[in-house]
């Protein structure tokens, strides 16, 4: 990070996504479906995200351990990092100029938070599977900060030795590791060690697979060629948060519309969503192949560009709730977006409607 020139913080957040301008604007379109009812079995839901997508999964595992099975976080650090600062967020949770994040702090967070139900309890939060990664060359997020998260859930797990695997891969920088194959756009794909683009790194590393299998089991390898299902896209106006973008996608296995299928939230990062890099990130993350084959549904929310989140990240310092609240709750239950996200994975929960 010392290579970088001062900047304030409005324009710090906009070079997270390294050269990366806002869309240009484009004509409307017919307003898609409503996010169906599916039916998806609650008892192994996952949520996985990369960089504030990585920050905002653990804030909604820590806040309902209960709902979740298991937990991936790519290329973030660890639970309340930010405590609702901006300050914080650049300069102990992404660079540390201003040093590692305090353990004790972020312990006596979460302690106060559950004696205020504002989390899970901590019994439900010992039971999770827990999947970390990070790139030693990650230069947006220190690689200390993954290191961070993995000692915080070494301390919240009730066996660390067998619910928790970090990996942090040499010569890889900030992003989503992907291997790619020959249906992969080269346009849709990022150096491996210096990132950028669609932060898809081509790293040769399947770590959607990693995860998953980690998480859930070894689950039956993809299939060649395209993924067996439909991707779809869904109207997020019934979840009215802040930051939250008008349209979500959906990854729904062959199948899987008559109910019984498992699920998995995937959250992208800063300048990964769909306005800024197109349908890369949920077409080419490598879920959709692992899940087609093994009735695993994908939910893949959007965070929204706009003036004061300028890359479309999602809410992991307070930016959306600092503005009526002096002591912002994102990181909780009471979260404006973590309260939209779930309220998506109770959606897809339910049964299906009678035609």
């Amino acid at each position: 990070m010392s290579n970088l020139v001062p900047m304030t913080a409005t324009r710090w957040l906009m070079a997270i996504g390294l050269g990366l301008g806002l869309a240009s604007p484009v004509a409307a379109q017919p307003a898609p479906d409503a996010l169906p009812r599916l039916a998806v079995a609650p008892d192994d839901v996952s949520v996985l995200g990369v960089s504030s997508g990585g920050y905002m999964a653990t804030q909604l595992a820590v806040a309902w351990p209960r709902e979740f099975a298991g937990l991936g976080v790519l290329s973030a650090g660890p639970w309340a990092c930010a405590r609702g600062s901006l300050s914080l967020a650049l300069g102990q949770c992404m660079g540390t100029k201003k040093g590692l994040p305090d353990p004790a702090a972020l312990e006596e967070r979460h302690r106060d938070y559950r004696q205020r139900d504002l989390v899970g309890e901590a019994e439900a939060l010992a039971d999770l599977r827990v999947f970390v990664w990070h790139g030693d060359q990650d230069e947006i997020v220190d690689p200390a900060l993954g290191r961070a998260l993995a000692e915080q859930f070494r301390g919240w797990l009730a066996s660390p030795e067998d619910q928790l695997r970090f990996v942090e891969s040499e010569e890889a920088g900030h992003g989503w590791p992907v291997a790619a194959d020959a249906d992969t756009p080269v346009e849709d794909l990022a150096d491996c060690r210096s990132g950028g683009g669609s932060h898809l790194l081509a790293c040769d590393l399947d770590i959607a697979g990693e995860a998953l299998d980690w998480l859930h089991g070894d689950l039956s390898p993809p299939e060649t060629g395209e993924a067996g299902g439909r991707l779809v896209t869904f109207d997020q106006a019934d979840f009215d948060a802040r930051g939250l973008g008008d349209t979500g996608y959906l990854f729904v296995p062959e199948g899987c519309e008559a109910g019984g299928c498992d699920l998995t939230v995937a959250l992208h990062g800063c300048a990964m969503d769909v306005d800024q890099i197109g349908e890369a990130f949920v077409r080419h993350s490598g879920l959709n192949e692992r899940a087609a084959g093994n009735r695993r549904v994908v939910l893949y929310p959007q965070a929204e560009t706009s003036l004061p989140n300028p890359q479309g990240c999602w809410d992991w310092w307070g930016f959306a709730e600092s503005a009526w609240q002096l002591d912002p709750l994102h990181d909780t239950r009471r979260g404006t977006q973590t309260g939209a996200l779930m309220a998506m994975i109770e959606r897809l929960q339910e049964a299906p409607e009678a035609p």
